[in-house]
């Protein structure tokens, strides 16, 4: 790191190499390098009770019962051979045993994959023929999406599955954790540069790649996370509503907050009366979620402050997308005990720098490179922000292509994101590189018109994509749902945008929808949209 002398307290910029430090306190990294992450989360002291609760059925794992089924199951995957490096598959969704399998493979050294249960079989058998697992973990119910492949199958559960052609099921889950573990389990050697997991991206914007991450990876995200929440020991339960397949919900609900002795309390699937109703039945303290449920406890807080008890709530913290000023303000005034906090913000006085994606997460280190010249920029200067630090991605799963046009020889990662950095550094995402819409030269922030349009009293929600044209290159079209009983038009839609914005801006084509595709973690999926616009031509 730079030396403190030359970097600028308020930004965190160091003129000298033109980088941003962040500004909070770095993680302390274990310096021991043969460890995995499933050992340094079981090797923290607590006193925490209660791991995990089924949210449904109420049904949960003390923490000795959590690491004693650990045990048991990676005891078992030993005995059926399993060892480093080799590559395991769960499709499920968010369970108590969700973390079991993860952290029992891990311990091996052996790298897990996970899938959304959403996903297509066509999908899944890609992701399978690109990551070659050697086992997969299931629930009886997702057991036809697997078929046609001759992977051998663990259950989750019990039941009985409908026979499928093919489909070999070796035991299940309830039978691995019911064996003795063994004390005498040779394990191979693991260092935490080893991989651990194998997360597919979205791929929001192209196909989909296997991001790897090693137990280093994954041990910064943790501390990342205690830091994060500040959290006593053992006095916090959480509200898992993030699917635990996505880094997010690995790192932080199926892994991480373990380290603290918190307790996690489970979705299976996001509901919102399930969610609300677990809130007062287990005295939740914590709701991680994203934009979208936020809004809807917004408009609907009246009824839901009659309904339920939400009492013991102290914290709701909001990732995937920054925040509005109304949405921030709405929050406060509906829920004045509740803090609001958004996924790189620390204080409700940070998240009320309105926009902002947060500051950097600790030990993280910044640059804004302008794209075309490729030259390191200043602060308050937009170009696309590059990030290098201990949780960043060790590169694509056998893809040296992606890899090496994302992660440069020195570590830093090309995010695709334009950004700026304030005096403050506080980062702002102006929006993605390759989502820019290039109008005869100009270049369009689909974000920026989406936020407009989300300004417009009869759309409730908003997309836009480039539209092909021959004379302009592309221009900026709209997808929009109308608020229920509207009848807007779309000369309404364009006008409303062309009274606000430079020309070269306005959105010049509209097509009413039902809903806007996005992923788990409420991202826009773009390129559903622009395939649906251009299916017509």
């Amino acid at each position: 790191m730079a030396s403190n002398t030359r970097i600028d307290s308020r930004s965190g910029f160091c003129k000298s190499n033109s980088i941003f430090y962040s500004k909070r306190k770095p993680v302390s990294l274990p310096p021991n390098e043969s460890l995995d992450v499933t050992t340094f989360i079981s090797s923290r002291a607590h006193h925490g009770r209660t791991a995990f609760i089924d949210a449904a059925t109420g049904r949960h794992l003390t923490f000795s019962e959590l690491w004693r089924a650990v045990d048991s199951v990676s005891t078992c995957l030993s005995d059926m051979g399993i060892r480093k490096g080799h590559v395991i598959l769960l499709l499920s969704p968010n369970s108590i045993f969700f973390p079991v399998v993860c952290l029992a493979v891990m311990s091996l050294g052996a790298i897990i994959t996970t899938t959304n249960p959403l996903n297509t079989k066509q999908e899944i058998a890609k992701q399978i023929a690109d990551s070659k697992p050697v086992l997969a973990f299931t629930i009886s119910q997702l057991v036809p999406k697997l078929a046609g492949s001759t992977l051998p199958i663990v259950l989750l559960d019990d039941e009985k599955t409908t026979s499928t052609e093919g489909i070999k099921t070796v035991t299940t889950l309830p039978q691995m954790m019911r064996k003795e573990p063994s004390g005498t389990l040779v394990r191979d050697r693991i260092n935490q540069d080893d991989v651990a997991t194998l997360l597919y991206s979205s791929g929001t914007t192209g196909a989909s790649k296997g991001v790897v991450s090693s137990h280093r990876n994954l041990i910064a995200m943790v501390q990342t996370v205690l830091g994060r929440f500040k959290l006593e020991d053992g006095e916090q339960t959480f509200i898992c509503t993030v699917p635990m397949f996505h880094i997010y919900g690995l790192a932080a609900f199926a892994t991480g907050l373990l380290a603290s002795g918190s307790t996690i309390v489970v979705l299976s699937k996001f509901d919102m009366h399930e969610m609300l109703s677990s809130i007062s039945k287990y005295r939740a303290t914590y709701l991680p979620l994203v934009p979208p449920i936020l809004v809807a406890l917004i408009s609907g807080a009246d009824q839901i402050r009659s309904k339920y008890d939400l009492s013991s709530l102290q914290s709701v913290l909001s990732g995937g997308a920054p925040l509005s000023r109304e949405v921030i303000e709405g929050f406060v005034q509906k829920y004045p005990k509740v803090r609001i906090l958004q996924a790189s913000t620390d204080s409700l006085e940070e998240s009320r720098k309105y926009g902002t994606a947060g500051m950097l997460s600790p030990s993280m280190e910044a640059k804004i490179v302008d794209p075309d010249s490729g030259k390191a920029l200043l602060v308050n200067q937009t170009g696309e922000l590059w990030l290098k630090g201990p949780s960043i991605m060790k590169g694509y799963f056998s893809n040296p292509e992606a890899t090496t046009s994302t992660l440069d020889s020195e570590g830093w990662l090309r995010t695709g994101d334009l950004c700026y950095i304030d005096d403050d550094g506080f980062i702002f995402i102006v929006d993605r590189l390759k989502e820019l819409i290039k109008y005869k030269g100009y270049q369009v922030p689909p974000a920026e018109l989406e936020a407009l349009l989300l300004t417009h009293p009869k759309i409730s929600d908003a997309a836009v994509v480039p539209f092909p044209d021959k004379e302009a290159g592309q221009y900026p079209m709209a997808y929009v749902v109308r608020e229920a009983g509207s009848r807007l038009s779309e000369n309404e839609v364009m006008d409303f945008v062309a009274r606000q914005v430079a020309p070269y801006k306005r959105v010049r084509r509209v097509a009413f929808v039902a809903s806007i595709p996005k992923n788990p973690s409420g991202k826009i999926l773009r390129k559903d949209l622009i395939k649906l616009a251009t299916s017509k031509l």
